[in-house]
């Protein structure tokens, strides 16, 4: 009998969970949902809570998963892939960059751990601000730069397709696109390369349209912030099981995410072993990151490209003033 995929999910907030539901219905395999004892409230016991809840709904949706809450790193022990949502969430006002001076301590902490349970993972971080937090992991782990990355281009293609496909007034099933660059207000639009079931979505929306529908993508999460005072959960989540699917189905997919590049897009050309991490299109399957597909950028699509690879440096740049010796 085919052994099961172990896949743990630092963190047990809302994209954790989500994740978590999402990893077991699909019986991508066997979850562990791991959290922090709650300070003021030590009888509670959330990841514990949230795994038994989940257990079931099992005979309800049909899906046969061990799901495991817990405290203790232990129990995460030789997981194939572990995503990583732990970190303080956006509230109102709040930017990606605001929140790198916690959430680069706690990604540390838990790259850290996970390295020492599960040396052997995939690591998937999903904590904001992503790019740096990519980086933190990376370093903090120790791992070969294919088996970190981050979820990024998965959810901000899902928005850029959602807002093209309300504008068009068509299925979302049939719109194809493609974001590079950093996550977020960083991200880089590929309009030309953008298109509704073969047809060029130039052809069919004015060029004021199309821009529209980018900045929507750019601030989609700061939309959702506005609105319910806390950062988005069901898009992240769908986005990270679409990469975690990819890697324990081996399934080869091409998806966007941050990944390691150096010459690539000319991240770092030449800087052996220093690279930054950004949205690129990559092939994911049982090794990680198997492949980055590069493809030649138009001049204003190298200019933008080049600012948000900036930013991403300067936010590393941060991380890297804060712990020295991830740099």
């Amino acid at each position: 009998m085919m052994r099961r995929a172990k896949i743990s999910v630092i963190g047990a907030g809302n994209i954790g969970g989500e994740c978590a539901r999402s990893i077991a219905m699909k019986e991508l395999g066997d979850v562990v949902l791991v959290d922090i004892a709650i300070k003021d409230k030590p009888e509670l016991h959330m990841p514990k809570g949230k795994a038994l809840d989940l257990s079931c709904c099992g005979p309800v949706e049909k899906f046969d998963a061990k799901i495991v809450g817990t405290f203790d790193y232990a129990d995460t022990a030789n997981s194939d892939v572990v995503v990583i949502t732990a970190g303080l969430p956006r509230k109102p006002g709040m930017s990606r960059d605001d929140l790198v001076q916690i959430n680069a301590g706690i990604v540390k902490g838990v790259a850290e751990q996970v390295a020492k349970s599960s040396p052997n993972a995939i690591i998937i971080v999903v904590s904001n601000p992503l790019d740096a937090m990519v980086y933190v992991a990376w370093k903090a782990s120790g791992f070969p730069a294919h088996r970190v990355m981050g979820q990024a281009g998965a959810l901000d293609v899902a928005r850029y397709k959602t807002f093209l496909a309300w504008e068009l007034g068509v299925s979302v099933e049939d719109v194809q696109g493609m974001l590079l660059g950093g996550h977020g207000d960083d991200m880089v639009p590929l309009p030309n390369r953008t298109s509704v079931n073969g047809i060029p979505v130039k052809e069919l929306l004015s060029a004021e349209k199309i821009n529209a529908c980018v900045e929507r993508a750019k601030a989609g999460g700061g939309e959702v912030v506005k609105l319910m005072g806390t950062s988005a959960w069901y898009a992240p989540s769908a986005g990270t099981v679409e990469m975690v699917e990819a890697i324990v189905r081996d399934k080869k997919r091409v998806i966007a995410c941050a990944a390691y590049c150096e010459d690539e897009y000319g991240v770092a050309p030449g800087a052996k072993g220093k690279g930054y991490f950004v949205g690129v299109p990559c092939v994911l399957g049982s090794k990680g990151v198997e492949r980055i597909i590069g493809f030649k950028l138009d001049g204003e699509e190298q200019k933008y490209m080049d600012i948000s690879i900036s930013h991403v440096k300067e936010l590393v740049g941060v991380t890297t003033k804060l712990y020295p010796e991830l740099g």
